[in-house]
């Protein structure tokens, strides 16, 4: 989980602080002191944390926090203004030309990912409606043209490729009128990496963006490196000019140091992070719902938007009405269960979820959680039509044979039926009351 060492030592330090009913200048030093070493140990810039423990500590020992009733929770709410204000404030989103076709131009050193970031960003604007196409330009990796046909497979997005060609600048102009001639309206352009800058590799990306005079160049770093991700931004923005970054494997990184430094070192803001393997693992980055996390108090828009994603209104309407004639059936749980894998899983809810701790988080066997979902789905689809609609037929014979159908013992069976039962009837309460609700609301007309 990102920032996961960060975030428990914040919460310790500001849990001493709202346990005290008054707050002096010693206190608050004692606190900034923790934040200070903490923030290294993140690996966050030397500088960045200066500034930032400096401008916490200014506003913290004012008189309207010192004298306030609730001192620490002020203290915990100028440092979540600061962590969004070092995060770049907002999220700084994706520009488009305003003659209808885009090109984003994507950098980076050799094993950050960049090629499936290629793939996440096409997957990405197709959700948002835009119409991607992917250019091949890494000319020298073996098999990378041969990646990103696999990427474009992936995410039914088309790859445009020039196998014998040398010169990349020539390859993504041809991509461009390809693109432009069959109706795309984004071209995402792959280039080479290197594993670390040099003039090579500079002059060859001068000459592609001279060529395609991309709309936004978008540099991926991965954030496991650390502060080598920020020292990589600087180096590509002095030659380059970037636009955003794109920082992948935030989910694999327990500190989080590159994402807290990049903005406030290079002045160029993250525009998304990877937080998985899979294709739809790419989130645009929001700085105040990052510090939300960070500081334990979740990050409930994200969730709701991970929803939504999944979420199909006509098929919320006939579940509704299921649950009201008590016609919820082990196919609709089953269902209902793989809402939850396609939201990310247990792990990925939890982590969004206000005040769950990565103490609570360590105590899920999300591998468990996942192993069971599989378990359920086996029995399930061991059962006949009949008894998925109506499990109070399962007498022992049946429940024997379902057993050996899907290669688990009838305790899970028993199990299983129970789960089913109680999910069934506390939707059923959900259901109750929130049409009690609307009753009561349209009473007042």
């Amino acid at each position: 989980m990102a920032f996961e060492s960060l975030s428990d030592k914040l919460q310790g330090v500001f849990k001493k602080l709202k346990g005290k009913g008054v707050l002096t200048e010693a206190d608050i030093n004692e606190a900034m002191r923790e934040v200070k070493l903490a923030l290294l140990e993140a690996d966050v810039n030397f500088k960045v944390v200066k500034d930032f423990v400096s401008a916490v500590k200014e506003k913290s020992l004012g008189s309207d926090v010192l004298e306030s009733l609730t001192p620490g929770q002020q203290v915990i709410k100028i440092v979540n203004d600061e962590l969004v204000t070092l995060m770049g404030g907002a999220n700084s989103k994706l520009t488009y030309s305003p003659r209808g076709f885009t090109v984003l131009l994507m950098v980076g050193l050799q094993g950050t990912g960049k090629t499936t970031t290629c793939g996440k960003l096409a997957n990405y604007l197709k959700k948002n409606g835009k119409k991607p196409m992917l250019c091949a330009c890494d000319i020298y990796r073996p098999a990378a043209i041969d990646q990103l046909e696999v990427v474009g497979r992936n995410v039914d997005v088309p790859v445009f490729t020039m196998r014998e060609c040398r010169e990349p600048e020539v390859i993504a102009e041809k991509a461009m009128k390809e693109a432009e001639l069959k109706g795309y309206d984004v071209l995402i352009v792959d280039t080479a990496g290197r594993l670390q800058i040099d003039e090579a590799l500079m002059e060859e990306l001068v000459r592609v963006k001279k060529a395609i005079k991309p709309h936004e160049i978008l540099l991926v770093v991965d954030a496991m490196t650390g502060q080598d991700a920020v020292n990589a931004a600087t180096g590509f923005d002095e030659k380059l000019g970037i636009d955003g970054v794109i920082m992948t494997k935030l989910d694999g990184d327990a500190r989080g140091g590159a994402a807290l430094s990049v903005k406030q070192v290079t002045g160029k803001p993250i525009k998304f992070i990877g937080m998985g393997e899979k294709f739809d693992a790419l989130e645009p980055f929001h700085p105040e719902r990052m510090a939300s996390r960070i500081l334990g108090m979740g990050d409930m828009l994200s969730l709701i938007e991970k929803a939504q994603e999944t979420f199909d209104e006509s098929k919320a309407e006939e579940l509704e009405r299921k649950i009201k004639k008590n016609e919820f059936t082990l196919d609709d749980f089953l269902e209902q269960m793989a809402q939850i894998k396609k939201m990310g899983g247990i792990g990925k809810i939890l982590d969004m979820i206000p005040g769950v701790s990565s103490k609570a988080m360590k105590d899920v066997n999300l591998d468990e959680s996942q192993k069971e979902f599989a378990q359920m789905e086996a029995i399930i689809l061991s059962m006949t039509r009949s008894e998925r609609k109506d499990p109070s037929i399962l007498n022992a014979s049946r429940r024997k044979r379902i057993a050996a159908g899907c290669g688990q013992p009838v305790s899970k069976i028993n199990n299983l039926i129970k789960k089913y039962d109680e999910a069934r009837k506390m939707m059923k309460q959900f259901v109750n009351a929130s049409g009690n609700k609307k009753k009561r609301m349209f009473r007042g007309f």
